[in-house]
């Protein structure tokens, strides 16, 4: 997760029964992320009676989502990241005369898939306007520009671009200026990646620009009208979106202490300065010749498949009812899945969320072995995940299997190696994939010591040698004997049963 803290990530935790739709066909606008029930720590709250309120900042968000596709919007031409320079391209991607587009059902099925599992409204008619925008550096694009009018109950009607990057289709999500810090912005982006990604409708992977971030960022003082905004563009990862929204706050507030007005314009981040940089002016209101696209026929979204007309074939029609019941478990509702069924603590069950299959792997092992849930997490999300982020690894790329581990695990419980050696056998099956626990704990001699008589000798040799300790002990301070406990695991390279050595030292420090 992004945010530094739990706090932070559970500001979204019921994210999706906060979010409205404006739904359009394969691309759509998303409202109202209310982020406002918890404040930044870095914004000032107290202020001296008379003095004026400091400035806060205010940031929205948009967000522009790769859809997860085989195939192009509006062509069957294939999507393929790094592919080689117009090796993907149609006709009617090249715009050669008397082409027509056809619309890819996958992607309008992945945008009502979207819009549900946000609780958002779904529109059951949408029409689609020619937008006429000029490209400088690709002029034949402003005429085949497709964008979606939908109108929504009480709001304004929005429009939205459909055919960036060449007929890639795309969803739109807008976040309403809520939020007051990059921490916020960070952890509500995060969370709409992990529902993203749990729904296959966009595999988020923010490198390869599957999803992009641009920040609206203003400041006010609390009760008064916003302030004058800028836009940071393509924000390409969540944690240069927290410093370029916290580093953007700070240069306007900075700006107008000094008694100057900040313009409205658009920045780009540069992550190595850690600064914003100017790239334009804002532009006004364009004349974009909206015009009704002869091309495309309006779309229709049924409800159910009794809401079907006669002669319509159910599997060319994009069914709500049937998208709904596919959803798939989302991450706010796994996480309370998780903390529910296995007692674990919230800070764990995002850390199982937020890395992909490791809410498989967890489950996977506490199916082989008897340990407690509670002590099997510690396992997952400290060895486990220590190990692949210090690899860089996935969770699929773990040398060590679910049922390797639970093995392993099962031997500690059982009493045949103590919690230290365990670690050790966890090393070497991570150095050498394949080798099994009980293999190493032979080959090196790991098993717990658990001869009374050799443990009586060794006890009694680290009591023979610290009789300040025993004093001690004898005089009412119990914590001491944790020492000795400590020495003769020593003696024993960690491998003394610790409950027979606990018994024997209080035996001889009694």
């Amino acid at each position: 997760m992004a945010a530094s803290s739990v706090a932070a990530s559970e500001l979204l935790h019921n994210m999706n029964k906060r979010l409205s739709t404006l739904y359009p066909k394969a691309s759509f606008v998303i409202r109202r992320i209310n982020t406002s029930s918890s404040r930044c720590g870095s914004q000032p709250q107290l202020r001296a009676k008379g003095a004026p309120q400091q400035l806060v900042g205010v940031v929205g968000l948009e967000v522009h989502a790769q859809i997860n596709s085989n195939t192009k919007l509006f062509s069957g031409s294939g999507v393929r990241f790094s592919a080689p320079p117009n090796s993907l391209v149609s006709p009617f991607d090249a715009s050669l005369p008397g082409t027509l587009p056809a619309l890819n059902k996958r992607c309008v099925e992945a945008a009502v898939m979207t819009g549900l599992a946000l609780n958002c409204t779904i529109n059951r008619k949408s029409l689609f306007d020619r937008k006429h925008y000029f490209y400088a550096d690709l002029p034949m694009l402003q005429d085949v520009q497709y964008g979606v009018l939908g109108l929504h109950p009480a709001e304004t009607t929005a429009e939205t671009q459909l055919t960036e990057r060449l007929s890639v289709g795309l969803m739109e999500l807008v976040m309403e200026p809520d939020m007051s810090c990059g921490e916020e912005a960070a952890a509500a982006v995060r969370e709409l990646q992990l529902i993203l990604q749990a729904l296959g409708t966009c595999q988020g992977n923010m490198s390869e620009g599957q999803l992009r971030v641009d920040a609206n960022v203003s400041v006010h003082r609390p009760g008064e009208p916003l302030g004058v905004r800028t836009e940071v563009k393509n924000i390409n990862s969540v944690r240069y979106l927290a410093r370029a929204i916290d580093y953007e706050i700070q240069r306007q507030i900075g700006v107008l202490q000094r008694g100057g007005a900040v313009q409205n314009e658009t920045r780009a981040y540069d992550s190595k300065s850690g600064e914003t940089i100017p790239m334009r002016d804002k532009e006004g209101l364009q004349d974009y010749r909206f015009m009704p696209e002869p091309n495309l026929p309006p779309l229709i979204v049924y409800e159910d498949n009794a809401s079907l007309p006669s002669g319509i074939d159910a599997c060319q029609a994009v069914v709500v009812q049937k998208i709904r019941e596919g959803l798939p478990e989302l991450p706010s509702v796994k996480r309370d899945r998780l903390v529910q069924t296995y007692g674990i603590l919230p800070e764990h069950s995002f850390t199982l969320v937020n890395e992909d299959g490791l809410v498989e792997y967890f489950e996977a092992v506490l199916k082989a072995t008897k340990k407690e849930p509670r002590k099997v997490i510690g396992w997952v999300t400290n060895e486990l995940v220590g190990h692949l982020k210090q690899q860089d690894m996935s969770v699929s790329q773990s040398p060590i299997s679910p049922p390797a581990l639970a093995e392993l695990l099962e031997l500690q419980e059982t009493g045949h190696i103590s919690s230290s050696a365990a670690k050790q056998v966890f090393e070497e099956m991570w150095r050498s994939s394949g080798r099994t626990a009980p293999e190493i704990i032979q080959e090196l001699d790991l098993g717990l010591v658990s001869d009374s008589a050799q443990l009586h000798g060794i006890c009694q040799k680290v009591v023979d040698s610290h009789p300040d300790e025993v004093h001690a002990i004898r005089n009412g301070n119990e914590k001491v004997l944790n020492k000795l406990m400590g020495l003769v695991q020593k003696e024993t390279k960690g491998r003394a049963d610790p409950v027979l050595v606990r018994a024997i030292l209080h035996e001889k420090t009694s």
